[in-house]
């Protein structure tokens, strides 16, 4: 009986060991690619204005060429497709090529912010849009240590919450926003143009000549802002072959 039971064994062995060694072997996980934001924000399902925008001005380009060699990672704050219906009409159609850029840019933060990162940051917080001068900042302040998972980012003109994040996985961290953030250098008030000066007498004008200077500067200045404005226009018409 025993020898039975042991032959009967042996050739299910022999019938198994095949269909075992053709098994294929587990492979290893692929590499993950290049993060892409705009693929992040697709799959998040409501970012599709951000996107656009984002592709007009070609600053994911920008964002992805850094994620993927940055040291310090970045934080973006993707305004949604509700915040963009919010805005008044018209909202952008005033911006320069150069002003949307760097709306793009107020949008993101040089370094990866988390939570407990914005809680002990010290406001205010530069961001991609700043420069020396200090303007283009914004300030995100932490909520109580109850709420370690809340913030709030105010730019001067508007504030929102910030909670869960859409995707966090260093080097970036993107945190969905109801609001799009204005930046107070482009929409905040500013002062009105100083009166001119009515201190010159008609005499004093006169003998000094000083009415044909002014037709000259005015001259002047009008074929400066058309140079400009010829320079903005091929500026905006080379962007937009290229996009």
């Amino acid at each position: 009986m025993a020898a039975a039971t042991f032959l009967t064994f042996s050739f299910l062995v022999t019938l198994l060991l095949p269909a075992v060694r053709s098994q294929p072997t587990a492979s290893p996980p692929a590499p993950a690619g290049p993060l892409n934001l705009t693929a992040i924000l697709a799959k998040g399902g409501q970012f599709t204005s951000f996107i656009r925008l984002l592709q007009q001005t070609r600053v994911d380009e920008q964002i992805d060429s850094q994620l993927n060699s940055s040291f310090n990672g970045l934080t973006v704050f993707a305004p949604t497709d509700n915040a963009f219906s919010a805005l008044p009409a018209g909202t952008f159609n005033s911006l320069s090529q150069q002003q949307q850029i760097e709306l793009v840019l107020f949008h993101v933060l040089p370094l990866y912010y988390s939570f407990s990162t914005f809680q002990t940051a010290s406001n205010p917080l530069p961001t991609q849009a700043s420069d020396e001068s200090g303007v283009f900042t914004l300030n995100v302040t932490a909520l109580s240590a109850a709420n370690s998972n809340q913030a709030n980012v105010s730019t001067g003109v508007v504030d929102t919450p910030i909670d869960t994040p859409l995707y966090a996985n260093f080097p970036l961290v993107v945190y969905p926003v109801q609001r799009v953030l204005l930046p107070y250098a482009i929409f905040g008030p500013h002062p009105p143009a100083p009166a001119p000066s009515a201190n010159k007498s008609p005499s004093a004008a006169g003998a000094s000549g000083a009415a044909a200077p002014d037709d000259t500067t005015s001259g002047a200045t009008k074929i400066m802002g058309i140079a400009r404005s010829f320079v903005a226009g091929a500026l905006l018409l080379a962007i937009s072959t290229l996009l």
